[in-house]
């Protein structure tokens, strides 16, 4: 029975292995065929193409289909719409303070949810 465990341990481990060398090759035909020709930068080795995939992961946020700290924050409309109109206030001015003029007051979540109108014509 132990047998059969590690083996199965062995062969998960394998198609992981398999599976992650197979995104840093991806990354590496995608670099070396498109980067030095559309901005002039030197071609990447296997394991700098490893390197590069890890560090976008890290930065980017990947493994998104792994449960844990990456989905622990609900939705944002979720949260909008448990705010009371005051901590509603708050946010939008929090928002403007941090943000100026690329986040008016005004806006929120609820309002990208709408439809819009087209406006009308000015001569009728």
């Amino acid at each position: 029975m132990k047998r059969n465990w590690t083996f199965g341990i062995v062969k998960i481990l394998l198609v992981i292995g398999i599976v992650i060398a197979g995104f840093g090759f991806a990354v590496l035909q995608l670099w070396n065929l498109l980067m030095p020709v559309i901005f002039g930068l030197p071609s990447l080795t296997f394991w700098q193409a490893m390197g590069l995939l890890a560090l976008s992961w890290l930065l980017f946020g990947g493994w998104r289909g792994i449960p844990g700290r990456w989905h622990r924050h609900g939705g944002m409309r979720e949260r909008w719409e448990r705010m009371t109109p005051e901590e509603r206030v708050n946010f939008r001015k929090a928002m403007e303070h941090r943000w100026g003029r690329h986040c008016p007051a005004s806006a929120s979540p609820a309002d990208d949810a709408k439809p819009h109108a087209p406006d009308a014509p000015e001569g009728t």
